[in-house]
């Protein structure tokens, strides 16, 4: 919109175009109307805006625990949502997405009063496991990156809840090391089916992908981390998995096909950070020299992060700014 107004500015001045033709030019380019797409962006954005506080009403109703309803109507009502959220996602395709997000949240609405109904004793990460094997098929019909998105934030939570579960929230010593490297090839798989080259069969977008690529990135950063400055012997191991399966990721994502530009930008701050901790833990801060060791460290931070920007830049030149071919 910007480089066509000002493309039609410079043939006005290049050419002295009067203002009957200016206002010609400016018509045929639909400058100063609305965009055509507007009212369905607006649409989609209210329906799902409309669908979150619903869910998240449901949600913070059973939460709430109150004594309005007792709890067969509130285990129909939830039910009942649950259904008509489906039903509606698979017969109405313009509301499809809204409905699709609606059903998800209140699935997990419907699960957590069943677990502060009976009290089942189970932990936390089973509550978000089942909830995101059972919204899988939802996602996966829905085929849209807004539901993806949301399935990603389920998945994640529980696999950091079990995580927790593991080791205590806390505790991130050496012994623990193997639930946090599980946790963070995990998080790696689901990184690889939200990619582009599963989309086609999965329907997920970048969002979804970019959100994977976060918490994957997170997870392996935090786990090479920890191996790294952990006491017990054996654990450096974990720390080069953790940054051969970053430059693997970064490797992958500069190519033109997979290019995206965020994902690749939580992929190089991911390494960056390994490399600078595995640096200080090699040079060994804490046996003297600690102002020069941090210098180092800056200025070495510094110039891998101008050169990662430079790179990215680089590739958005050549591919395109939205990564696409």
């Amino acid at each position: 919109m910007i480089s066509t107004r000002l493309a039609i500015l410079e043939l006005t001045h290049r050419h002295r175009l009067d203002a009957a033709t200016l206002g010609a030019l400016w018509r045929i380019a639909r400058l100063g109307q609305p965009s055509p797409e507007l009212d369905t962006l607006l649409r989609r954005a209210v329906g799902m805006l409309a669908a979150l506080l619903a869910g998240l009403g449901l949600i913070f109703l059973v939460a709430a625990n109150l004594d309005a309803l007792g709890r067969r109507e509130k285990f129909i009502l939830l039910q009942l949502c649950v259904g008509a959220a489906c039903l509606g996602a698979a017969f109405l395709p313009r509301l499809r997405t809204s409905l699709a997000l609606l059903g998800l949240l209140v699935i997990g609405a419907l699960f957590a009063y069943f677990g502060q109904t009976y009290q089942t004793g189970a932990d936390p990460w089973q509550l978000f496991a089942v909830w995101a094997v059972l919204a899988l098929p939802l996602a996966l019909g829905a085929r849209t990156d807004i539901v993806w998105s949301a399935w990603v934030i389920v998945a994640m939570t529980g696999l950091t809840a079990w995580d927790a579960a593991q080791s205590g929230w806390w505790r991130f010593a050496g012994p623990n090391l193997g639930a946090h490297m599980l946790v963070a090839l995990l998080a790696s798989a689901l990184a690889v089916l939200m990619s582009q080259p599963l989309a086609r069969f999965s329907g997920a977008g970048r969002v979804a992908f970019n959100l994977a690529v976060l918490f994957a990135t997170t997870s392996l950063g935090s786990a090479g981390m920890l191996a790294l400055f952990a006491s017990s012997s054996g654990t450096a191991l974990y720390y080069l998995l953790s940054l051969v399966l970053l430059v693997v990721a970064a490797a992958l994502l500069t190519r033109r096909r997979l290019f995206d530009v965020t994902a690749l930008s939580v992929i190089a701050l991911g390494l960056i950070i390994l490399f600078i901790a595995g640096m200080v833990r090699v040079i060994g801060l804490g046996h003297g020299g600690e102002i020069g060791m941090l210098l180092v460290a800056g200025f070495t931070t510094v110039g891998l992060m101008a050169l990662a920007v430079r790179g990215i830049l680089a590739l958005m030149r050549e591919y395109g700014s939205g990564g696409k071919p």
